[in-house]
């Protein structure tokens, strides 16, 4: 049995996804779990692109032991010294180095020709690997590379000291058939491909990620380049939730791998990974998505009763699905409430669990019925990674079918107290209408999305929002069973990642 190497790249490639940017606390918590997870190799950052991003890479860095924690970098020396920097306080860092190789890269965006480009990545290859004994190479586009160049590439970096090299379909634009053909090619024509780990990045452009990843395991590759929720540039990533349970669920065909994820752990990851992002995951989505377990139909709810197996390939509580039993309710104390959290997989800080219990109390005298998913929505909103500069005090609407919806909104500030009234098409554009003139600035609302946490007509709404400002587009969400409130709280923790961008 050989082990499948699994390198997360949530907090590189996926915060690439446009508004997904998360500030230093939320990678540092993100990356905890994905420790947590049981992923190989986290992918913290790309440390050159901002003074913010190497400070995130070094604090991953230094907190987080086990796992290798890796850094991006250009083929350029300068890359190189900042990844170099950032990684080194790990216990296993590594420098990923990448460099196009197809030939509309290297025409239209590098300039170079194919000797040029040979000589760039084995000169770099060869200075990273002065500063460090793992070094990765990927030859940006391999998928759309001419293969008797991309063979060249790879053999001559293997020589430079590149221990992994990965095979990017940086587009999205390979189908499984081609991918698996590819990976096979490489293989049998780089001579020295034995001393180097295959690795495999796709991106979900044609929505075959996960698909192309799995056809390259079946080939060889040994290391899975994928994220959280598959989020990621344009259409997304590889699906870690999808490719490691595709290996476990089907040990017929993945028979000689395994990973090391703990998979009870994918549910809560994937949890805190949509807090941060303020990326809802939509509720049809494999392995996390709300709808993943539930089943509609007469015919399949009579066959799970009679066996699960019959309609369910996964179980629920194998990903960490702790099902809609009930647990907790508005008479519950603070240690019983202490103790699920714990069940849940939650270290909260003494702080941070007065925070989560006082909410909890509030939702349960709204809310009859808690539930584990209420819990975790709950206490993921109070883990507060971003500085709370604007606060909600109150807010009073307006609204019904005969008259124009109107809004007062009151914010507090370092103390002070800040209040206006507007109208608006509805009473949530009211809302936001009444914030914008507080905070002096007007924002562009690029997308709203509302789902419910849990079922029921009291059921937590979960409201996530994209905005647009000052050229950045910024994700947030909140939660409660007021959706208005659910609303501006989304609006109002934008608001307050846009101020400490």
């Amino acid at each position: 049995m050989e082990k499948l190497i699994i390198f997360d790249t949530t907090l590189r490639d996926g915060e690439q996804a446009p508004g997904a940017s998360m500030n230093t606390a939320e990678k540092l918590e993100v990356a905890q779990q994905l420790k947590v997870l049981g992923v190989d190799v986290i992918e913290a950052g790309f440390p050159i692109a901002s003074p913010g991003d190497f400070q995130a890479v070094k604090l991953v860095a230094k907190k987080i032991k086990g796992p290798v924690i890796c850094g991006l970098a250009r083929a350029i020396k300068a890359d190189i010294d900042v990844a170099y920097l950032a990684t080194k306080p790990a216990q296993h860092p590594r420098i990923h180095i990448f460099l196009a190789t197809s030939k509309i890269h290297m025409q239209y965006k590098l300039k170079k020709a194919k000797e040029e480009i040979l000589r760039l990545a084995i000169e770099n290859v060869k200075y990273a690997r002065k500063k460090c004994a793992d070094v990765e190479f990927s030859p940006e586009d391999a998928t759309r590379t001419e293969r008797d160049f991309l063979f060249q590439v790879l053999e001559s970096v293997i020589d430079a000291g590149a221990t992994t090299v990965n095979i990017p379909d940086t587009v999205g634009y390979t189908e499984p058939e081609e991918y698996a053909d590819l990976i096979e090619a490489i293989k049998n024509n780089v001579a020295n491909i034995e001393k180097a780990v295959i690795s495999v990045h796709c991106h979900n452009d044609l929505g075959l990620a996960a698909a192309n990843s799995l056809a390259a395991i079946k080939k060889g590759a040994r290391q899975v380049e994928c994220t959280i929720n598959g989020i990621g540039e344009r259409a997304g990533s590889a699906s870690l939730e999808e490719i490691v349970m595709a290996v476990k669920t089907r040990r017929d065909i993945f028979c000689d791998v395994e990973t090391a994820v703990k998979t009870s752990e994918i549910y809560k990851t994937s949890k805190l990974v949509s807090k941060f992002t303020g990326f809802l995951v939509a509720p049809n989505k494999a392995i996390v998505g709300s709808n993943a377990f539930r089943h509609e139909s007469g015919i399949h709810q009579d066959g799970v009763l009679k066996e699960r197996s019959t309609y369910e390939i996964i179980r629920p509580e194998d990903v960490g699905f702790s099902g809609t039993g009930l647990v907790l309710g508005k008479h519950s104390g603070r240690h019983a409430f202490s103790q699920r959290l714990k069940a849940l997989g939650f270290k909260l800080t003494e702080e941070q669990l007065q925070k989560a219990f006082a909410r909890f109390k509030e939702l349960a005298d709204k809310k009859k019925n808690i539930f584990d998913e209420d819990l975790m929505t709950i206490v993921e909103d109070q883990i507060k990674t971003v500085p709370e500069i604007w606060h909600l005090d109150d807010f009073v609407v307006t609204s019904g079918s005969q008259i124009k919806p109107s809004a007062t909104v009151q914010l507090k500030k370092k103390g002070k107290h800040f209040i206006a009234t507007s109208s608006g098409d509805g009473p949530v554009d009211a809302c936001y209408k009444a914030i914008d003139k507080i905070i002096g600035i007007k924002f562009q609302l690029l997308d709203y999305r509302l789902q419910g946490v849990t079922q029921g007509k009291d059921a937590l709404g979960e409201v996530g929002i994209k905005l647009r400002a000052g050229g950045k587009e910024i994700n947030a969400s909140a939660s409660s069973t007021d959706i208005i409130e659910a609303s501006v709280r989304a609006y109002i923790n934008a608001i307050n990642k846009v101020a400490v961008i």
